[in-house]
C-alpha cells in the first residue's frame, strides 16, 4: 500500500525553516562522514558535509533530509577512497566503532570524531542518539542548533502521541523482509522499538534483541508472536518475489498476519540512525495508524 508523507513533510518543512539559514553558512571546518546517521544529523545542525560514505543509496535508505548536490561519494563505509579524501582536504572525519578497524588508514586524514551510538553497553538506541548528537554539537560549536533540534524532534514525537491516543490502536510487529522465509524484526532496545515506546505503541515481539535492535528469524517464528490482533508492518524495499510466495505458502496461509488487513508496508525508513531517522519512522507509522478506523 502507498503511505501519504503528509506528516513527515510538515516535519520537513519546520525543520528546513530554521535549518536551511544554517546550511548556507560555512562550518569552518570541512567533514566528512562515513555513518549515514552521522550525515543526516550534521544537516539538522545547519552543516553540509563535504563527503559521506556511500551517498548513492542515501536516497534508497535514509530519504529524508536531502543530500545536498555538493556532498561527494567517497565510497563504501569499508572501502573509503582514499584519493578523493586527499582531495576534499577533511578537518574531520566522523565514524562510530562498527568502523574502528579503519581508524589507522583514516588517521592520516583528518581529526577522527567517533560517536557510540550501536554499541554493547549503549542500552536504548534513541537516547544514545540523542547523547551523540549533543556530543558531535559540542565538538563543532553548534550546540544552540542541536538543542533546537532536538526540541522539534520532542516536540513532533508528542504530536505523533497525542493523535494516537484514544484510538484503538493495535500492537506493532516491525519487519525487514529478507527472502520468502526469512526476516528481520526490530525489538528492544532498538532505533525503532524506543520510537514505538516514545508514541505510545505496542510492540508485539518481546523478545529482546542484539544492540542493533534486531534479530533475523524465520517466517515461523511469526507463530510465536500471542496477540493474534497484532498488526506486522514490513519496510520497503521488500524483494519483488517475496510477497507473491507468500501468497502461495500454507505456513504463511496459517499465520494471524495473512488476514486482510493485517499487514501494511511502509516507505524505507534507516533502523541503523539517530534522531532524523527516528522521526521519519514516527511520522510514517503515526499516518498509517491513523488511517485505521
Amino acid at each position: 500500500m502507498i503511505v501519504s508523507r503528509r506528516t513527515v513533510l510538515q516535519f520537513a518543512a519546520a525543520m528546513a525553516a530554521s535549518s536551511t539559514p544554517a546550511l548556507a553558512q560555512t562550518s569552518g571546518q570541512r567533514i566528512v562522514s562515513l555513518d549515514y546517521g552521522l550525515s543526516s544529523t550534521l544537516l539538522s545542525l545547519g552543516i553540509s558535509p563535504v563527503g559521506i560514505s556511500d551517498l548513492a543509496d542515501w536516497g534508497r535508505w535514509v530519504v529524508e533530509p536531502v543530500m545536498p548536490d555538493s556532498v561527494v561519494d567517497i565510497g563504501s563505509s569499508f572501502e573509503v577512497n582514499v584519493e578523493i579524501l586527499l582531495q576534499l582536504k577533511p578537518d574531520i572525519i566522523l565514524t562510530t566503532p562498527y568502523l574502528d578497524e579503519l581508524l589507522p588508514r583514516l588517521k592520516p586524514y583528518g581529526k577522527i570524531v567517533r560517536l557510540e551510538i550501536f554499541t554493547p553497553d549503549s542500552g536504548p538506541v534513541l537516547q544514545s542518539a540523542i547523547a551523540a548528537t549533543r556530543k558531535l554539537s559540542v565538538e563543532l560549536g553548534r550546540e544552540k542548533e542541536a538543542e533546537a533540534f532536538l526540541q522539534r524532534s520532542e516536540a513532533f514525537f508528542d504530536q505523533c502521541r497525542q493523535r494516537l491516543a484514544g484510538k484503538n490502536v493495535p500492537s506493532i510487529a516491525l519487519v525487514n523482509f529478507m527472502d520468502a522465509r526469512h526476516l528481520r524484526i526490530y525489538s528492544s532496545p532498538g532505533l525503532f522499538h524506543n520510537v514505538l515506546e516514545r508514541i505510545g505503541v505496542r510492540n508485539a515481539w518481546t523478545r529482546q534483541s542484539n544492540f542493533w535492535g534486531f534479530e533475523t528469524i524465520g517466517i515461523e517464528d511469526l507463530s510465536k508472536i500471542e496477540d493474534q490482533d497484532a498488526r506486522l508492518v514490513a519496510f520497503d524495499p521488500v524483494p519483488p518475489d517475496v510477497l507473491p510466495k507468500l501468497a502461495q505458502s500454507p505456513l504463511w496461509k496459517k499465520l494471524p498476519f495473512a488476514r486482510p488487513g493485517h499487514l501494511s508496508i511502509l516507505p524505507a525508513a534507516l533502523m541503523f540512525g539517530m534522531v532524523n531517522e527516528a522521526v521519519r519512522f514516527a511520522g510514517l507509522l503515526t499516518e498509517l495508524l491513523e488511517r485505521e478506523p
